[in-house]
């Protein structure tokens, strides 16, 4: 398994993965063609034997203090396995790197597994958006970390685990 940033060829695989992920409500390929060129965004994706397995995003204007994760998708058939952890590892760090204090996101009421996963690195929950994912008529779960707190409580057999230094 190995994660690198994305690259607008990487845009078909990610984009059957969103279809494939998020059938009612994927982004557009306009709309993450865009993501990818963004110089406030920061796109990685996981591969494994030269197949696209999963990819994630963050919205980091530089300067700023807060940053948001816009999204983390791994292939139904390759989870379970550490690879968003590795996805949402490297979207933290580079958060670090650009100097933000606080990281929010937005998961799914009905996904316990994201919200487990988020929990695990420190994210609590600040809020709710009412039927905010649509059709499907479900709540988001407005999550927030102190990036300064994650960091400092990371170890160095983290920083191995991911194959990244300290941030």
């Amino acid at each position: 398994m190995s994660t690198r940033a994305a690259t607008p060829s990487d845009l078909d695989a990610i984009m059957a993965l969103e279809h494939a992920s998020f059938p009612t409500d994927a982004w557009s390929p306009a709309m993450m063609r865009e993501e990818l060129a963004s110089p406030h965004g920061w796109y990685v994706v996981v591969e494994e034997a030269g197949r696209l397995l999963g990819y994630a995003g963050l919205r980091a204007v530089r300067g700023a203090k807060d940053a948001d994760i816009q999204t983390i998708t791994i292939a139904e058939t390759a989870r379970g396995r550490g690879r968003g952890r590795a996805l949402l590892t490297e979207l933290l760090e580079e958060a670090a790197r650009r100097g933000v204090h606080d990281v929010f996101l937005e998961v799914r009421a009905d996904n316990p597994v994201a919200q487990s996963l988020y929990a695990s690195e420190g994210f609590a929950e600040v809020g709710r958006r009412p039927r905010y994912y649509q059709p499907d008529d479900v709540d988001a779960i407005v999550m927030q970390l102190d990036l300064r707190g994650w960091a400092a409580r990371r170890t160095p057999d983290d920083a191995e685990t991911t194959g990244k230094g300290w941030c």
